[in-house]
């Protein structure tokens, strides 16, 4: 297992900003394991820097998509921030960020501890842990030439390449809602540019949910009270300009 001088590496990258075609060579992970060692020690890099507290979870790779383009199986998590996190409407500095990858996602946050169990978490039993639903925009940000090809372990030992999270107002009110079918759209500057729905994120965003609840234990982690969890980009993502005003509608 690489030791953390990865993560000094990669909160080097975010302090300096600058594009990379990928992390070398011997400073590379070489399983989840130590994906998520190495993601713990930047997290504490940029607490130690910013401030603020580990606030929940990111899911990534949970859009065929995104597999695709990574080819990878299935999902992987990082971790949201409170230091970089803003109620709607949220305002970023454009020079914080290289690459301006907008995804819309819906959230939720947790209202009881979902420990580990014999049977997994699914959609159904993971629904009386979720206090809230909100609707969210994540701003992916990477320092690499070609994230396509900077491969998937590197990009999530990045905190799996997260930027920014805004999100709106709790939903408390959600369990009347289909959310595979619900549909969501991302405007910039007025004129919608992308559309999509639940379903996009493994067939329902309480899925994702109960994956992530599912996955944490094998690395040493539980989903607690108060957790938010972003479940993943439901539509094609947009590429941000300067000065571009976007907005989620859910």
């Amino acid at each position: 297992m690489p030791n953390l001088s990865t993560a000094d590496f990669l909160a080097d990258l975010r302090a300096h900003p600058r594009l990379i075609a990928g992390l070398p060579a011997d400073l590379q992970p070489t399983d989840l394991a130590s994906v998520y060692a190495i993601q713990d020690g930047l997290v504490d890099h940029l607490l130690a820097r910013h401030g603020g507290q580990r606030i929940g979870y990111k899911t990534a790779c949970t859009n065929e998509l995104a597999q695709r383009h990574l080819n990878i199986a299935g999902p992987l998590f990082g971790q949201l921030l409170s230091c970089s996190t803003e109620r709607s409407p949220g305002c970023f500095s454009a020079s914080g960020h290289l690459v301006r990858i907008i995804e819309l996602e819906f959230g939720v946050q947790m209202a009881h501890d979902a420990l580990p169990q014999s049977t997994p978490y699914d959609a159904q039993s993971i629904r009386p842990f979720i206090g809230a639903l909100l609707p969210g925009i994540e701003i992916v940000s990477h320092r690499f030439v070609d994230w396509t090809q900077a491969g998937a372990l590197g990009l999530a030992a990045d905190n799996a390449i997260h930027g920014a999270w805004v999100h709106g107002d709790h939903y408390t009110d959600w369990r009347e809602l289909n959310l595979a079918e619900h549909e969501a759209t991302l405007s910039v500057n007025g004129a919608i540019v992308r559309r999509g729905t639940g379903a996009n994120v493994l067939g329902h965003p309480l899925n994702v949910v109960a994956w992530l609840a599912n996955e944490l234990p094998v690395y040493g982690k539980v989903l607690r009270a108060g957790d938010f969890i972003t479940t993943g980009v439901i539509c094609d993502v947009y590429l941000a300009e300067v000065g571009d005003v976007i907005r989620g509608d859910f």
